[in-house]
């Protein structure tokens, strides 16, 4: 008892597991109370004994484990994890429980097992007991046996898979031990009755009379099927239903049994058996064996081997190949019936897995039908049979069709038989009329045959094809047969039974019964409970709710008109004149009669008058039309003379068509008449309207075929043409299906072919209205034509590309209300863009793939199959379109696609694609064959083969569609491979095509449990891609088949995959929705349910269908307006207000307005829902979306950017979407109907202006909505999206609102991919948005957008992108260029060379916009070009030159400038695509933008340029003189020299903002302006800072953006201003001294220049020297002026700037200048002076300079220039220049210079260092003799040239100078051989000559020298020269000549202010300068800095002393070229010593 009281007192799980088995057994007895007691399935109590329920059950105390059994079966039974537990509990049950002797314990094991199937646990407990088969004891196998009978018995074969049960039941009947064959005896047959003989096959193999037995038993089975007894936990509402039944005694109706039983395919229920393995090792070589007993040996084998009823998958290629060389070879007919045998049972065995080698075999079998031996035929129409079972018919279609013209009629017979027997298991479905329509054709020309065999055996096949379509599908084309056959195939399709005793579509009478009946059932139901009844069942079935539309369709064709009349019509015979004579008799006037002949035409006119009477007063049911409309054309008949008895013949015509049963044989009679008179001019209209009646009655497609042979037999033009034009808009008003291409193709080629032009005008344009309807394919049929025919064809189709077909307004008249539904929805399906390609003529290529070919392809050497390859591209090339029988190149390129070479697997695939393209639609058969294959490449390593045979599945998918890729198992097993490439590239692609389809096959399913492994894969982006593949498998295979397949997994990985399938079912997508016919009018029945779907309704129609109801709450559609003329720009604010009223429905009534009276109730509530849209579209969220922005620079959203975008983006846009849209407008957005989105759209623009606050406020969202949209192709979607954009920036603008970055991210670059469209008015609107976007976000970030768009692969939109470059290039300038202009510009130059033409012509556009801005700096910003290249630029150049010239804009009036946009800009190159829209908008939105500044505009940064600021804020100029006061009252009276007034700085200037920096900037950017008094204004405010040193530091860190400013306003000015004859040249030249005068002042202080960058300097440096050689400004006086006043400003940027940064900045220039015809020769050469300039100061700044950067610089010319290149240049000065810098360099630093190169990454591979370690070698040659000129060029002896040659030829050089005439020349050499060899030794030569000649030499040289240093100093007389003078000075001066002297003082005296003088020539006239005053007298506030540049130094310095309280203070110059400490009087003095000096030397 002490034990006992031990574990009491435990809890209750532990008692479970206690040692003791009493403590045990009570603590199973407390559990089984326990579980009793816990209501909640979800407790967490349960969760403690979910480790113990195995225990339970496998408790070895036999007390104690019946107690546990009883707990664990409570516990299964209510606990929710109980699912957990099943394989170790029913593990447990099996091996523990089943072998217990107790009953009880058997039972309750039983019963928990039975509990978990019902607990959604079935796969896992039905597994579990087959393991327990296979146990050794028999009890166990008993009573696995017992538990899957009794789960089959209750749950039913729905539940319990029956298939590996079926399996194991031949091994349990073999068992020894009695009870085991016993029990298996009675689960076999419980197996039968839910099967029945399916199970027969898997038992043949089993003891006979154990089968006898069973026979026995199964034969007393009920007949009734069993029905299932217990449900699983989710069929609960079954089980509800059972217990119903059972309570109603087990009444139960027929749908109830069909649901309850399933048939099962015996086949699957089969083993599959692998034959393949099975062969005879010599089977192939037996096979071809010449005796046919070994032969006959090898296919015996094969013959057994077939028999087996299911065979494995796998490559049967070559065994169907050897099988079909038999069948079509063999002279053995007893072989060819084995062989064809053989292949039936191939078929039958691998089913739809043979689909793939049908194509190859069933040609052959086809032929061989020739055979006339019975076994040999009847064995081939097995085998045929048996294929055609693993195919479809469209894949043999072309085979079949093939065969039925042969000459021989056994062939034909047994064809048409096949068809027969194949249109048998044929449905409406799998027989459409694409299908049917080649077949019959084909057919009714075998009823005419000769044959009577062949005839009997088409009359089946047809018969067959009426039974199984129905008669109504088969008619038309039984047309030309007479009534006789017609009968007779009715007769043969009363006979036809379709296995299973399926009822066709039509054909007997019993058919069309059932529906009939059903009809008046459904009205009458209705009308009982829904008040008034309806009149006729079309009625009710126009009701959208009644059904499916096609029961809808049946009835209303079952309860209509009978069909006999219109069948009578069809074919009615021909009447002889005598019947037509008395039919007439009785209907017309005997006097009408009488008269119609008569030769009067009065009496001919009354009679004709008088028919017309009659016709219009007959009843419509018996006017005779045949007999009518041959008694017109008696005589005079279609000759009538008088016009207007022939004007009312004619019109009777169209009456009789019109109102009677008018037949094709009617037709006939009058047809030729009205074509002939179709080109009369009084009575043409009339013969039209004559044969359009005639379209209604007999369909256009007949007509129009008749009508045009007609013409064409003609010879008369006049008739060709209107009958042309005629059918052109007969095609529009019938629309196009059912027409007859082929038919009209010759005619219309003989029409293009004429002489007449009216003819070939009316074949184009009957050409333009067939490709509306046909497209691109249409064109192929013309490709032969001249090239200026088809030039006028292109251009028609491309004036009509883009349009969409109109709706049809005619009918055929005889399909009434539902018919004309049901023909127009089977015209349908021969759309028109389907059936096109069957039109084109194909090439059957089979005979050229010989068998050499096949071998040549499968080589061992793989150039021999390239060889191989190429021929068959070639092939295929030279074929262009072929039919699907290609031979036996199916398998060889199969073999191919695994090549271990991977250029021919790719080469494989380039051919595949061709093939695709090739062939067409007939592609689909050789999907099995060739297409899976191409899948399997997809698992290469190499990214490049993945992607090339990613291509060609798309090509192949979008010939075949995806059908024949999910049919079968092929996809399945192809996504079993664990391959990781094969399955991520194969799941993408699904993921990609699944959401597409309506429907897919049932084989999908297949593919789950592979999906399911891809989940649990271990590379990632497997994982990932299967991710994303669920939700498409789940819109198709739905949730719950899904989690079904998931139940079947492993416990671990179920975990994984359940929740997966959550969140793909919440982000499932939705279905797509049918397509809207194209181009087809729904019928009045239909339109009534499906307004919102249908196009636009014409008029007429709408007339024609009083009736017609438009769906409630939905506005009809507005009729789209043509769009040859569109609507480019935005209207305006009042046009809008006025516009967007009535949007929807304008010209029509609103919604509801003609709602007949029943239909009140749903118009109600049509109006309830505009109630509830009534709302706000947008909900206004505060600081949305800047979290929106926030979270996606955190990522943790996706950011928008996607090449195509993917389902997780379109998610994340609903779930954002969601709190700021309204509801209904969100799902109207995602609705997979694009009219629901045009309808969205169109209510976004009505409430635009109203709802702006919260539209700005979700912009993003609807921005990238739109970008969604852009992605689609339709166009009409496309056009109202675009014209919503125009209305939203436009808003936006009227808004002030700036796109923020994160809008413009996700928006403009997939704006950009639309600017490419093929559809001109796509393009149009897309630049009109671009150009209004210019207003709301800067041009200059809208640049890179562009560069990028410019790099598409699209032509179109390179093209586009580069004309808007050009466009804002010229509006805005240069600064809109983005990183840099230069980098742009050499990405834009690059498309030049582009090969399309409207891509080069842009690119020259763009570069001349350039060129119009910068001139010819453009040069140097494109870079190099080639030759080609640079000659069209320049020719380019010179025309938009001319045109400058040429134009005269007229210039603004002073009160216009101050609101004008922009200055105009005389030279544009571009216009905008849209008249209203003005490129230059920059000052405009920067107005708009102004008032948001402070909220929008971010505080530029200090340090750089702000280019958004600029462009922004430019507005502002105009309001500056406003804004800033300054009192400069003293700037304002007369300067007296030598005693200028100098002014203080304002000090408005300190208050002008709260930032310097920000003002600072602000003044800066208006430098740059291109206003010039705005620029003079700016800089005087720059110069007055500047002048006052306390004030001049704020400038620091301003420098390069103030030079930056400056310079493009010199490039502004030489531009444009200076090119702009109207421009006043005084204000320009005032402007120039502003802007030196600043430049002046800032280069004076050292601080501020040495802040100067160095790309800033070489671009100011090439500013001032392309001023300098501006001949426009030496034209005047104030150009001099201005052209001395840079010179001085150079000397300052030379000597002030930082020495490093202006080196680096000239050396650049000097490398841009080597480029050939890059600047001018003047240009290089002042470049090269301001470089000799600083190398002569070098020995005083090298410490200051960095020499690792300046030796970096000139490693790169050398780089790019080698010492060759630059010894070959024309001039050598460069070269010269660069070795004096080096040798400079190293004489001031030695051999320290090599440690200098630090920046050069490969010193071993650079010139300079080779070339440095030479010249400090020879370092004592700086210390020579020579001159001053040969040091700076600093030369050496070339390497490598010998002693021995440099004395030959100088021996010779001086041979020359000795003689008489050559002295001269002799003397030339000789210089410049010592200029190239500066180290040669004269010495020797002259020592032996005579004093007088060496002095002679000596002079010569010198006299040289003087001649060609001394010519550009004194042509040129600038600064720069004069200090290229100084450094000649300091070495020659003795060679100088008094006149330099004189120049050069003359300089100095100026620049020290001591002379004025005005021109270089030295003039004596001093003038005083200016007053300020007349400098700035448009603006007498605001001081300038010009006073500066004509002052004398010493006075500017008195004058600052005098206006300073201290007299004493040191002032600064602007001008002086010396330091500022130095005085004037010393300056003074310096110069007169140097001038004595000088003077001393030349006496």
């Amino acid at each position: 008892m002490g034990d006992d009281s031990e574990w009491m007192k435990l809890p209750i799980d532990q008692k479970c597991e206690h040692k003791v088995w009493k403590a045990r057994l009570n603590g199973y007895e407390e559990a089984l109370q326990l579980f009793h007691r816990i209501d909640d399935e979800k407790s967490p109590e349960w969760g403690k004994y979910l480790g113990l329920i195995k225990k339970f059950v496998t408790e070895s105390n036999t007390v104690a484990q019946l107690k546990g059994l009883e707990a664990a079966l409570a516990y299964v039974e209510n606990a929710h994890v109980a699912v957990k537990t099943t394989g170790d509990v029913v593990s447990g049950v099996v091996t523990k429980v089943f072998n217990q002797p107790k009953a009880r314990a058997k039972e309750l094991g039983t019963d928990i097992c039975l509990m978990y199937i019902e607990i959604e646990k079935v796969e896992v407990v039905q597994d579990e007991l087959l393991k327990g088969l296979d146990n050794k004891n028999p009890k166990i196998v008993v009573a696995c046996l017992e538990t899957l009978r009794r789960a089959l018995s209750e749950f039913g074969s729905k539940i319990i898979t029956l298939k590996p049960v079926v399996k194991i039941l031949p091994k349990q009947f073999e068992s020894r031990e009695k009870a085991v064959r016993d029990e298996a005896k009675m689960l076999a047959i419980e197996i039968y009755k839910w099967i029945r003989d399916a199970l027969r096959p898997s038992l043949q193999n089993i003891n006979s009379v154990l089968l006898k037995e069973l026979e026995e038993e199964w034969v007393k089975l009920p007949s009734s099927p069993p029905k299932q007894s217990r449900f699983l936990r989710s069929q609960q509402d079954l089980k509800t239903k059972f217990q119903q039944q059972q309570q109603a005694q087990g009444q139960e109706s027929g749908e109830e049994e069909e649901d309850t039983v399933e048939a099962v395919d015996p086949y699957e229920l089969l083993e599959a058996v692998d034959i393949l393995t099975k062969l005879p090792k010599d089977f192939y070589d037996k096979i071809e064996a010449k005796k046919w007993q070994e032969r006959k040996e090898a296919l015996e084998a094969v013959e057994s081997l077939s028999k087996n009823p299911k065979l494995e998958g796998g490559d049967y290629g070559d065994l169907v190949r050897a099988l079909k060389k038999v069948v079509g070879k063999d002279a053995n007919v007893m072989l060819v019936s084995m062989a064809a045998k053989c292949l039936a049972g191939l078929a039958f065995g691998l089913r739809k897995k043979f689909g793939s080698y049908a194509g190859l075999v069933v040609p052959t079998i086809l032929e061989k039908f020739k055979e006339k031996k019975p076994q040999v035929v009847q064995a081939l129409q097995e085998a045929i049979d048996a294929i055609f079972l693993t195919t479809t018919l469209q894949n043999l279609s072309e085979d079949i069709l093939a065969v039925m013209d042969n000459k021989n009629p056994s062939i034909k017979q047994q064809a048409s038989l096949f068809l027969a027997r194949s249109f048998r298991h044929c449905t409406q479905a799998t027989l459409p009329k694409s299908v049917l329509k080649p077949f019959c054709a084909a057919l009714v020309k075998q009823v005419n045959d000769s044959a009577p065999e062949v005839r009997d055996a088409a009359f089946e096949a047809v018969a067959t094809s009426m039974k199984v379509v129905g008669e109504k599908a088969v008619n038309p084309y039984l047309a030309d047969l007479d009534k006789l056959k017609v009968d007779k195939i009715k007769e043969c399709a009363d006979k036809v039974e379709l296995p299973g005793g399926k009822k066709g579509a039509g054909g007997g009478g019993a058919v069309e019964k059932k529906p009939a009946a059903k009809g008046p059932s459904a009205a009458e139901s209705q009308s009982k409970s829904h008040g008034p009844p309806k009149k006729t069942p079309s009625a009710a079935s126009s009701k959208p709710s009644v059904g499916p539309p096609k029961r809808s369709k049946t009835v209303s064709s079952a309860s209509g008109k009978p069909k006999k009349n219109t069948d009578k019509d069809i074919t009615e015979s021909e009447l002889s004149i005598e019947i037509c004579e008395e039919q007439a008799a009785d209907v017309l006037p005997a006097s009408c009669l009488q008269q119609l002949d008569s030769p009067n035409w009065k009496e001919r006119l009354a009679s004709m008058e008088e028919f017309q009477r009659a016709v219009e007063t007959m009843d419509k049911m018996t006017i005779p039309c045949q007999a009518l409309v041959k008694m017109l054309a008696k005589k005079p008949g279609w000759k009538e003379t008088n016009f207007q008895v022939m004007q009312i013949k004619l019109h009777i015509v169209s009456l009789i068509a019109q109102r009677g049963q008018f037949s094709k044989m009617s037709a006939s009679v009058v047809l030729d008449g009205l074509v002939d008179k179709v080109g009369d001019i009084k009575c043409g209209g009339n013969a039209k309207e004559g044969m359009t009646a005639i379209g209604e009655a007999c369909s256009l497609p007949w007509t129009a075929e008749q009508v045009v042979s007609l013409a064409f037999a003609q010879k008369n033009p006049k008739n060709q043409a209107e009958t042309l034009n005629w059918l052109a808009n007969a095609m529009k008003e019938f629309g196009f299906a059912g027409i007859n291409v082929k038919g009209f193709i010759n005619n219309v080629k003989t029409a293009l072919g004429a002489t007449n032009p009216a003819v070939r005008t009316a074949a184009i344009t009957l050409l333009g209205v067939m490709y509306l309807y046909m497209g691109a394919p249409l064109r192929t049929f013309f490709e032969d034509e001249k090239p200026a025919l088809l030039s006028q064809i292109d251009a028609t189709f491309e004036k009509i590309q883009g349009r969409s077909p109109p709706a049809p307004t005619r009918f055929t008249k005889k399909t009434g209300n539902e018919d004309e539904c049901d023909n127009g929805e089977d015209q349908e399906e021969d759309v028109v863009g389907q059936d096109i390609m069957d039109l084109l003529p194909r090439m059957d290529i089979s005979d050229k793939v010989t068998s050499e070919l096949v071998s040549k392809i499968g080589d061992k050497n793989w150039k021999m199959r390239k060889e191989g390859l190429d021929e068959v591209a070639a092939i295929i090339s030279e074929a262009k379109f072929i039919t699907a029988n290609i031979g036996e190149l199916s398998l060889a390129l199969k073999g191919r696609l695994s090549d271990s070479n991977k250029i021919l697997v790719q080469q494989s695939l380039t051919i595949l694609q061709q093939l695709a393209t090739a062939m067409g639609p007939g592609l689909k058969q050789h999907v099995k064959t060739l297409g899976f294959p191409i899948i399997t490449v997809l698992g290469d390593s190499k990214p490049n083969v993945r992607a090339a045979a990613m291509a060609t599945l798309q090509a192949w998918v979008e010939q075949t569609g995806m059908k024949e890729w999910l049919e079968g198992e092929e996809l399945s097993e192809e996504l079993k491979k664990e391959n990781p490439f094969l399955r991520q590239e194969l799941l993408g692609w699904l993921s990609e095509k699944l959401p597409t389809l309506r429907t897919v096959p049932g084989d999908l399913t297949a593919c789950v449990p592979n999906l399911y492994a891809c989940l649990e894969d271990r590379n990632g982006d497997v994982r990932k891609k299967a991710q994303d593949a669920l939700p498409t498998f789940m819109m198709h295979l739905g949730y719950d088949k899904m989690n079904k397949a998931a139940g079947k997994l492993k416990l671990s990985s179920k975990d994984q995959v359940i929740p997966m399938l959550e969140k793909a079912r919440a982000v499932m997508p939705p279905k797509p929705a049918a397509p809207p016919k194209p181009g087809g009018a729904k019928c009045p029945s239909e339109t009534t349910g499906a307004a919102y779907r249908s196009q636009a309704v014409y008029e007429e129609v709408a007339d024609k269908s009083e009736a017609k109801k438009v769906r409630p709450g939905v506005a009809p559609k507005k009729q789209p307006s043509p769009p040859e003329e569109p609507d480019l720009t935005p209207p305006s604010k009042d046009k809008d207000s006025n516009a967007n009223k009535k949007p929807l429905n304008k010209g029509k009534t609103a919604p509801g307005s003609q709602q007949s009276a029943p239909n009140k109730k749903p118009t109600a509530k049509g109006m309830k829902d505009d109630e509830d849209r009534s709302g706000p579209l947008f909900i206004l969220i505060p600081n949305a979306k800047e979290q929106r922005i926030k979270e996606e620079k955190q990522l943790k959203i996706l950011k928008w950017n996607f090449i195509t975008p993917r389902d997780e983006y379109l998610e994340q846009l609903k779930a954002q979407m969601s709190p700021c849209f309204a509801k209904w407008l969100q799902d109207e957005l995602f609705h997979p109907d694009f009219q629901r989105h045009v309808k969205a759209i169109s209510i976004m623009i009505e409430r635009l202006e109203n709802e702006s606050d919260a539209t700005i406020s979700c912009l993003d969202l609807i921005l990238k909505w739109f970008t969604l949209r852009f992605f689609d192709t339709n166009t009409t979607v496309l056009m109202k999206v675009l014209e919503y954009l125009k209305l939203l920036f436009a808003m936006l603008d009227r808004e002030n609102y700036n796109l923020t970055e994160y809008e413009a991210n996700s928006f403009v670059p997939y704006l950009l991919l639309k600017v490419g469209e093929s559809k001109d008015v796509v393009r149009k609107d897309v630049r009109a948005i671009l150009t209004v976007l210019c207003k709301v976000y800067p041009a200059s970030k809208v640049f890179p957008y562009l560069m990028d768009g410019t790099k598409s692969k699209n032509s179109k939109q390179r093209a586009e992108c580069l004309e808007e470059l050009g466009c804002l290039i010229e509006g805005y300038g240069m600064i809109v260029c983005q990183p840099t202009p230069a980098k742009s510009l050499k990405e834009i130059a690059v498309h030049i060379g582009d090969r399309d033409t409207s891509v080069r012509n842009a690119a020259l556009n763009t570069v001349v916009a350039v060129y119009n801005v910068c001139g010819d700096q453009v040069y140097k910003l494109i870079g190099n070009l080639s030759e080609k290249d640079m000659s069209m630029l320049e020719e380019r150049i010179k025309r938009s030159s001319a045109k400058k010239t040429a134009a005269t804009p007229a210039r603004q009036s002073a009160n216009e400038r101050s609101q004008r946009d922009h200055p105009a800009n005389p030279n544009g190159t571009f216009l905008r695509k849209s008249a209203q829209e003005d490129p230059n908008k920059l000052n405009q939105a920067r107005q708009n933008a102004q008032q948001s500044e402070s909220s929008h505009m971010p505080i530029p940064k200090e340090f750089q340029l702000d280019l958004d600021m600029i462009e922004m804020d430019r507005s502002r100029v105009n309001e500056l003189p406003d804004l800033v006061q300054h009192k400069l009252d003293e700037l304002l009276e007369p300067i007296v020299i030598p005693e200028p007034k100098m002014c203080t700085v304002s000090p408005q200037f300190d208050d002008l903002h709260n930032s310097t920096a920000s003002t600072i900037n602000f003044v800066i950017s208006q430098v740059a302006s291109g206003d010039i008094n705005t620029s003079i204004q700016a800089l005087a405010q720059i110069d007055e800072v500047l002048w006052q040193e306390n004030k001049a530091e704020v400038m620091s860190g301003h420098i390069d953006q103030f030079l930056i400013a400056t310079f493009m306003q010199l490039r502004l000015i030489y531009n444009t201003h200076m090119a702009d004859d109207r421009q006043d040249k005084k204000e320009i030249f005032k402007l120039y001294s502003c802007i030196l005068g600043n430049m002046l002042s800032l280069f004076s202080l050292e601080s501020l220049a040495r802040e100067a960058s160095m790309g800033v300097l070489k671009d100011l440096m090439h500013g001032l020297i392309t001023l300098i050689l501006d001949s426009r400004v030496e034209e005047t006086e104030e150009g001099q002026q201005v052209i001395r006043s840079v010179n001085m400003l150079v000397v300052k940027v030379l000597e002030k700037s930082d020495q490093t940064n202006i080196i680096s900045a000239l050396l650049v220039m000097l490398q841009d200048t080597l480029v050939p015809a890059a600047v001018s020769p003047m240009f290089s050469e002042l470049v090269m002076k301001c470089l000799w300039r600083l190398i002569r100061h070098l020995p005083e700044n090298i410490n200051t300079i960095n020499l690792d950067r300046i030796l970096f610089d000139v490693h790169n010319i050398m780089k790019v220039f080698t010492t060759e290149n630059l010894q070959q240049l024309k001039s050598d000065i460069p070269y010269r220049t660069l070795k004096t810098l080096l040798h400079t360099l190293c004489k001031l630093t030695g051999a320290k210079i090599l440690e200098h190169l630090s920046m050069i990454e490969n010193r071993n591979e650079s010139e300079l260092e080779a070339y440095l370690r030479r010249v400090v070698k020879h370092s004592n040659l700086f210390g020579s003799k020579s001159d001053r000129g040969n040091e700076k060029g600093g030369l050496l002896m070339e390497d490598g040239m010998s002693k021995a040659k440099v004395r030959d030829i100088l021996a010779e050089i001086f041979k020359k100078i000795g003689s008489k005439e050559n002295t001269k020349e002799g003397l030339t050499e000789l210089y410049e051989y010592k200029q190239k060899c500066s180290d040669v030794d004269l010495e020797p030569f002259l020592k032996t000559a005579s004093p007088f000649f060496q002095s002679y030499v000596e002079r010569g040289l010198r006299m040289i020298e003087s001649e060609r240093e001394g010519k550009p100093r004194i042509q040129n007389p600038t600064v720069i020269a004069q200090h290229v003078a100084d450094r000649s000075l300091s070495s020659n001066d003795d060679d100088l000549k008094p006149a330099v002297y004189y120049e050069r003082l003359k300089i100095l005296r100026q620049r020290q202010g001591l002379e004025n003088t005005r021109s270089m020539s030295g003039s004596d006239d001093e003038q005083q300068r200016p007053p300020i005053s007349s400098l700035l007298s448009s603006k007498p506030s605001v001081a300038s800095s010009t006073d500066m540049l004509h002052s004398k130094l010493s006075q500017l310095k008195e004058s600052r002393e005098l206006y300073q309280q201290e007299h004493n203070v040191k002032p600064r110059s602007s001008s002086n070229v010396h330091t500022r400490s130095t005085s004037p009087a010393a300056n003074l003095g310096d110069l007169k010593k140097r001038l004595e000096r000088i003077k001393n030397n030349r006496e």
